[in-house]
C-alpha cells in the first residue's frame, strides 16, 4: 500500500519514487506526490525526511534536521 498524505483541504496524495540518469550518467532517486496510486508508489517515507504542506495544499518533502 501507497504511504498516503491527506492536506489541510482533504485531499489525498500519494507518494512514488522514480530512479533517472542525470547528466553526469549517475542515478538520482526522484520523489513526488500524486493524486492516484501509479507505477513506483512507495510505502513509507525515505530515512531522513519528512513531510511538509506548502501554502497551496501541496506536500512535499523536507529534509529532517
Amino acid at each position: 500500500m501507497a504511504y498516503e498524505f491527506t492536506n489541510s483541504k482533504g485531499q489525498k496524495y500519494y507518494l512514488h519514487a522514480q530512479t533517472r540518469t542525470s547528466k553526469n550518467g549517475k542515478p538520482r532517486t526522484l520523489h513526488f506526490f500524486s493524486k492516484e496510486i501509479k507505477e513506483g508508489a512507495i510505502d513509507a517515507v525515505p530515512a531522513g525526511y519528512t513531510v511538509a504542506e506548502m501554502a497551496t495544499g501541496l506536500p512535499v518533502l523536507k529534509k529532517s534536521t
